[in-house]
């Protein structure tokens, strides 16, 4: 009894020894062989039997939208990248290593599935995670984050209300979907609320992210795909402040031009000016914009259509301009004959009443002559007073002629009907184009 008692104590001695010799990670790399078949573990796919798929788990995290580039219709997100899949030949009791779960080891050490983005146009310059992490039970982790530029196709119909969906799918470089199935542990609810909480924004407002997989095949190869959709909305406030609301004042301005005076050139030259300012706008929002859109984007429309209105009110002012100037150059050549008939009459009425007078005798004579002289000078006299009578009427009648000059012709009469009519067309017209430029922004897909 005392010798199986003497066993039994150093049987738990020798026991307790050696598991408290396996507590250190190395003890679980050289249990699972790492050094002796280094270059067989990173090589091959880590399965027991060939025609045993590797179930590898994608997951996505959206941190940031550093840049949506309309132009070149690119999406440049900063994501964080989590991957699993199973390792048959990584597997060990914790309870033989002091309970050690998990080991953090070299990613070159061991097979990692070929996963790629298809809309990935610029290779990430960060490094990949120099460590990928083991459990117990052969799953293998490994987290990467990354600033991807990839192809987005743009819609920008509704710029600057525009809501944006971008694609990110991983698949397998080489290898089908009977040799890696490509899966998403995250629930759409979860994973959503998870990219909701981003750091930054920039310009754009996370809606929602939804991710599904779905088989693919291209050349009679099918393989797995996880497709995560992105949909975001641009923040409009500084488009609103920046573009729309400035041309909608251009166009306010247009409109108060009405009250300017159409006999000087300064309404003209101010209809110019604006007509340039809406110019300058089209040309900045061409450097915006992509030019392969497959539809004309509305606020191009808009832009255009505030430039015709702003066109057809200053060829009115041209129209108005060219009227009232042939108007008063018709009344300047009246108002000349006019007054060369006047001074016709007036030296023929000069003339004859000079001519009843003797040819021989002065003024001075007839006063120096008799009294019947002085009778027959006095008949001249009231016949010399008729003719006055007659060059005052003259006069007159020139006077009331120059008045009648004064009033306004009738191109000029014409204007101002020609103003008024414009006015509530371009009015009207502008009022129901905002209208249905707002209804189409709203409803518009």
């Amino acid at each position: 009894m005392m010798l199986a008692g003497f066993l039994f104590l150093l049987f738990i001695t020798v026991d307790g020894e050696s598991s408290e010799g396996n507590c250190s990670y190395q003890d679980v790399l050289n249990h699972l062989n790492f050094t002796k078949n280094k270059e067989l573990f990173s090589m091959l796919r880590p399965v027991k039997h060939y025609k045993t798929p590797t179930n590898v788990s994608v997951d996505v995290l959206l941190r940031a939208i550093l840049d949506v580039r309309e132009l070149d219709q690119t999406f440049v997100p900063y994501i964080w990248i989590y991957m699993m899949w199973e390792n048959e030949h990584i597997q060990w009791e914790p309870e033989d290593f002091c309970g050690i779960k998990e080991v953090s080891i070299p990613s070159e050490v061991l097979w990692k599935p070929d996963i790629t983005i298809e809309e990935i146009i610029e290779k990430d310059k960060a490094s990949p995670s120099p460590h990928l992490i083991i459990f117990s039970d052969g799953i293998v982790f490994v987290k990467n984050d990354q600033v991807l530029v990839t192809m987005c196709r743009m819609q920008v119909f509704k710029f600057p209300f525009d809501i944006q969906t971008c694609t990110l799918t991983f698949k397998s470089v080489v290898y089908s979907d009977e040799q890696i199935k490509l899966i998403t542990n995250t629930e759409n609810s979860d994973f959503s609320w998870y990219s909701m909480a981003m750091r930054t924004e920039f310009e754009w407002l996370l809606i929602k992210m939804t991710v599904h997989a779905e088989p693919v095949t291209s050349f009679d190869f099918t393989q797995d795909q996880v497709i995560f959709i992105i949909s975001m909305k641009r923040r409009s406030a500084i488009y609103i402040i920046n573009f729309l609301l400035p041309i909608l004042l251009f166009l306010s301005l247009d409109l108060a031009s009405f009250l300017i005076s159409d006999s000087g050139g300064e309404k003209l030259s101010f209809k110019v000016t604006m007509l340039l300012a809406v110019t300058v706008m089209q040309l900045i929002l061409n450097e915006i914009l992509p030019s392969s859109s497959e539809r004309i984007p509305l606020i191009v429309v808009f832009c255009i259509g505030i430039f015709t209105l702003m066109m057809l009110s200053l060829l009115e002012t041209i129209l108005v301009m060219y009227l009232t100037d042939k108007d008063s150059a018709s009344q300047d050549s009246k108002t000349d004959q006019s007054q060369s008939d006047g001074n016709k009459q007036d030296k023929k009425k000069w003339t004859s009443c000079l001519c009843d007078l003797s040819a021989d005798e002065t003024p001075i004579e007839l006063l120096k002559g008799s009294s019947s002289q002085l009778m027959e000078e006095a008949q001249v006299g009231e016949g010399f007073s008729d003719e006055l009578r007659e060059v005052l009427k003259t006069l007159v009648l020139i006077l009331n002629s120059r008045k009648e000059e004064e009033k306004p012709g009738y191109w000029t009469r014409m204007t101002k009907t020609i103003n008024k009519v414009f006015f509530i067309f371009y009015v009207v017209a502008a009022s129901l184009f905002l209208i249905c430029m707002l209804l189409v922004w709203t409803f518009a897909t």
